[in-house]
């Protein structure tokens, strides 16, 4: 179910079945220390540039194909594009991120990144540009993110002092969260002054980012590298198919993502529904961050204390019941609520999934773990987009919004059947 990509606060859960994991509370004041710390700063900087430059590209592509093809098919074929390199991919990646330098993978991806933006800028403004070229290109950048992110994620217990993490996680998500509201508006009104401004723009942001990730040093050493074995590169798959709390929830959220996948069909609502243009494609895109970071305000006032695993369960429920009402929606404020709304439930699954994972996983495993994750969750958006492009295209795009949100609920209410002990997680603390 992941609209917004990134992780909230951490908390402790306690499950049915006896396992616990301690991790922070929800929210605590930031330490002046850590807000000074430079390789904290430098990591927080290149992540959110490169998030920034995500999110107006999601726009500026988006809109980009389907000026030039008027097809709702071809939109979801950018998420295959996206998806099919990464699927192959997504363990090589883990595995790098867990024996290389963890900030050299995560510069050279936004250096990659870099070079592709300046390819689209160049076909854009030359006019030469076609629908096949910016598929490879995305296909490239599905390359690049997948090798990114675990990196990323893996990264940060590394630039923190020590006791830091929860604190440093609270700061990197807030500034997410940020960068994710901004960069779709930012990309759709980049778009109407200049089809090719968004790309230069996109370009600038992962080129800072990269010198951002260069320029991290890291807090503690970290232990040497195992030799790289077959067993090895796979064994996040592992960690995660014997943890059955874990798998049901990134499972959870996958087959949410790939029912409930109406934001691939924006640039349509937009376009030909809302009638809204370029700026209100950006405005549609931002809605869900809006609700995430309110939803991340409130959750650091008032944490979930009690019955978390029906939260989440009844989280996706009303993440699947706003996606109805967006379908519907012939109206730009109800079909912003329903986004907001959207990327509020979705915010209630991601901190307690993510409460889960990150710091129950040792540190030498976090990149492999992290990208099974990245595969469940954020590649399943790609894959979505494409479900989403196909079904509009065979049955329309309201009809294949509205069947998407009901799916999604189905899934929520199968999964509380299949997984009875991730129903009964009681608590964070």
């Amino acid at each position: 179910m992941r609209i917004g990509k990134h992780a909230p606060p951490f908390a402790t859960v306690a499950g049915s079945e006896g396992y616990a994991i301690a991790v922070a509370p929800f929210a605590t004041p930031c330490e002046p220390m850590l807000l000074t710390h430079r390789p904290f700063l430098f990591y927080v900087g290149a992540r959110s540039f490169s998030r920034f430059a995500s999110q107006v590209a999601a726009v500026a592509v988006g809109w980009q194909v389907y000026e030039l093809t008027g097809s709702a098919f071809q939109l979801g074929m950018i998420g295959l594009v996206q998806f099919i390199p990464t699927a192959l991919l997504v363990f090589v990646a883990g595995h790098a991120a867990d024996r290389y330098d963890r900030r050299r993978v995560m510069a050279a991806c936004q250096i990659a990144e870099c070079a592709v933006a300046a390819f689209l800028a160049w076909g854009t403004l030359g006019g030469w540009i076609t629908v096949p070229q910016i598929f490879a290109a995305m296909a490239v950048l599905g390359i690049a993110g997948g090798f990114e992110s675990p990196a990323v994620s893996a990264l940060l217990p590394g630039v923190v002092p020590e006791g830091e993490v929860q604190r440093g996680t609270a700061i990197s998500t807030g500034a997410a969260q940020i960068v994710t509201i901004a960069g779709p508006a930012v990309g759709g009104f980049a778009y109407a002054f200049a089809p090719s401004f968004p790309y230069v723009l996109m370009a600038a942001l992962w080129l800072l980012g990269a010198l951002l990730a260069g320029a991290i040093t890291r807090e503690r050493p970290v232990s040497a590298p195992a030799v790289p074995t077959f067993r090895a590169l796979f064994a996040g798959v592992a960690f995660v198919r014997h943890n059955p709390a874990i798998l049901g929830t990134i499972s959870l959220d996958l087959f949410a993502v790939l029912l409930g996948g109406a934001v691939a069909l924006l640039p349509i609502y937009a376009s030909d529904i809302l009638h809204a243009g370029p700026w209100g494609l950006g405005l549609l895109r931002a809605a869900p961050a809006v609700g995430a970071l309110a939803t991340t305000a409130v959750l650091a006032r008032y944490p979930i204390t009690r019955q978390v695993g029906m939260r989440m369960f009844q989280a996706v429920i009303v993440f699947g019941v706003a996606t109805v009402v967006f379908a519907l929606s012939q109206t730009m404020w109800l079909s912003l609520a329903a986004l907001a709304v959207m990327g509020a439930a979705d915010t209630v699954s991601v901190v307690i999934r993510f409460s889960l994972v990150l710091l129950a996983t040792p540190d030498d495993m976090r990149g492999r773990v992290g990208a099974v994750n990245f595969l469940f969750i954020n590649a399943s958006n790609q894959l979505g987009q494409f479900e989403s492009g196909v079904t509009a295209a065979l049955l329309g795009t309201v009809s294949a919004a509205v069947l998407g949100g009901i799916g999604t609920v189905a899934v929520a209410l199968l999964w509380m059947k299949l997984f009875p002990s991730l129903r009964k997680v009681e608590r964070l603390e």
